[in-house]
C-alpha cells in the first residue's frame, strides 16, 4: 500500500493562469507559497520560503481563476506529481507539481490584507470558501477554539513558535 497526500496552507505569490485544453476543461496554475520559520545557528529566527507549483481542473480551476488574487490564502489538498519532459537540447527535465482535488479560499476576497492578518476578523476565526468538486465557493466562519474550560481561544500568527 501507498498514500499520495499533500496538505498546503499559504499564499498565491501571482494571479491564477487559467487555460483550457482542446476538449475544453479549464487547467489553473497557480504559485503557492509556504513559510517555515526557525532559528539558526547563530540562534537568530530566519524564515524560509518553499514555492509549489499547484494545478487544479474543471470546474475548481475557473473558479480559481475568478476568485482567487495574488496574496490570498488558500488551503490545498491533492497529491504529488512530477513530469518528465525534454528540453530543446535533448537533456531530461522534470517538474514536479500538487495535483488539487480540494481547495479552500481562507480569509476576505481582498486576499486578507486590509484588515490585518485575518481580514479584520477576530483572531480566533478565520472565514473559509470550500472548493471541491467544483462548486462555487461557499462561505462558512468555523468557531473559534475552545480551551478545557469552555473560554474561547485567540491567538495570533505571530504566537505559534513555528
Amino acid at each position: 500500500m501507498s498514500i499520495n497526500k499533500v496538505i498546503l496552507l499559504g499564499r498565491l505569490g501571482a494571479d491564477p493562469e487559467v487555460r483550457y485544453t482542446q476538449g475544453q476543461t479549464a487547467v489553473c496554475n497557480l504559485r503557492l507559497a509556504t513559510n517555515d520559520r526557525r532559528k539558526n545557528a547563530e540562534g537568530q529566527w530566519v524564515e524560509q520560503t518553499e514555492w509549489h507549483r499547484v494545478v487544479t481542473f474543471g470546474k475548481t480551476a475557473e473558479n480559481c481563476g475568478q476568485y482567487l488574487k495574488k496574496g490570498r490564502q488558500i488551503f490545498v489538498e491533492g497529491k504529488i506529481k512530477t513530469n518528465k519532459w525534454q528540453d530543446q537540447e535533448g537533456k531530461d527535465r522534470y517538474t514536479t507539481e500538487v495535483l488539487a482535488q480540494n481547495v479552500q479560499f481562507i480569509g476576505g476576497r481582498d486576499g486578507g490584507r486590509d484588515g490585518g492578518r485575518d481580514g479584520g476578523r477576530d483572531s480566533g476565526e478565520m472565514a473559509v470558501e470550500k472548493m471541491s468538486g467544483g462548486g462555487a465557493p461557499t462561505g462558512e466562519v468555523p468557531p473559534p477554539a475552545m480551551s478545557s474550560v469552555g473560554q474561547a481561544v485567540t491567538f495570533d500568527d505571530d504566537d505559534i513558535p513555528f
